[in-house]
């Protein structure tokens, strides 16, 4: 439930971990099913452009869904995971903050990269390592169908960043890519890495979508000012003193009701099959 002592100390010294059989075959479908629906009711959005950063291709697809936990009561409950809390908790420390949740699919033969970049450029927290993001492989993820990679040891360099002309709001930076690491997992495999590993995925040119669904966790001693402050996007504690399982960010209690979310999600699966 916790990672060991040589996974902790890649975690350091790297910047990142990967993780291949996270999560079960019956939470990853799940996990699909529930992203399929988020399409259908149309709250992915193409985010990549032409090359100058506003006009929306249309050969190129890289289809964002930002935040999640307002959308779908079964991804608010995934950060709340008993494995996923204590896998976070070891890594960046008590007291834990669900920070962001988000996904991007990338669809077959049109899907478009996402490209480098240190989640600290956005975030400016004063310890990269005290900040996480949890990348998950929806479906089985290659360097043919865009996986994320990473760079070991960025972490340790603040990289300069610009306005990224292939995307409508992202910024990028320019690493040596040539020490780059491909994450390739199997579905429901996980990256765990932190706010100043620089990664980027890929392009997707095989004939199956390809979707990673990611969350990003903060040690709350580390929150920038007036992160909390926004009732219109709660930041739930999921641990320490101030942890309540949801129910003052959400008004009803989350923690706990994963398996039941699974469930709900797969059963009505079945019956609109």
């Amino acid at each position: 439930m916790k990672p060991t002592a040589s996974q902790l100390a890649q975690f350091h010294s790297d910047g990142f971990l990967l993780v291949p059989h996270f999560f079960s075959e019956r939470e990853v479908r799940a996990m699909r099913l529930e992203l399929d629906r988020l399409r259908r009711d149309g709250f992915l959005r193409n985010v990549a452009t032409d090359g100058d950063g506003e006009t929306h291709s249309t050969t190129k697809m890289n289809l964002q869904i930002c935040p999640m936990h307002d959308k779908s009561t079964f991804y608010r409950a995934l950060a709340f995971h008993p494995k996923v809390v204590a896998w976070v908790r070891a890594l960046i420390g008590d007291p834990v903050l669900r920070h962001l949740d988000q996904s991007f699919l990338k669809p077959a033969r049109c899907g478009a990269p996402t490209n480098w970049h240190q989640d600290n450029a956005y975030f400016q927290i004063s310890d990269p390592l005290k900040g996480t993001a949890m990348w998950t492989a929806i479906h089985d993820a290659t360097l043919a169908n865009g996986t994320m990679r990473l760079i070991p040891g960025s972490h340790r360099e603040k990289l300069e960043h610009s306005r990224d002309p292939e995307s409508d709001h992202h910024i990028r930076c320019y690493p040596d890519e040539s020490k780059a690491v491909a994450a390739e997992l199997p579905a429901g495999g996980v990256a765990f890495f932190c706010y100043g590993a620089a990664h980027a995925t890929g392009c997707n040119n095989t004939d199956s979508d390809r979707a990673g669904v990611a969350y990003h966790f903060l040690n709350a001693d580390y929150a920038t000012e007036g992160l909390l402050d926004n009732p219109k996007n709660p930041i739930p504690y999921l641990t320490g003193p101030q942890a309540t399982g949801g129910l003052r960010e959400y008004g009803v209690k989350v923690e706990g009701t994963f398996e039941a979310e699974a469930t709900r999600v797969l059963e009505q699966a079945s019956v609109t099959a």
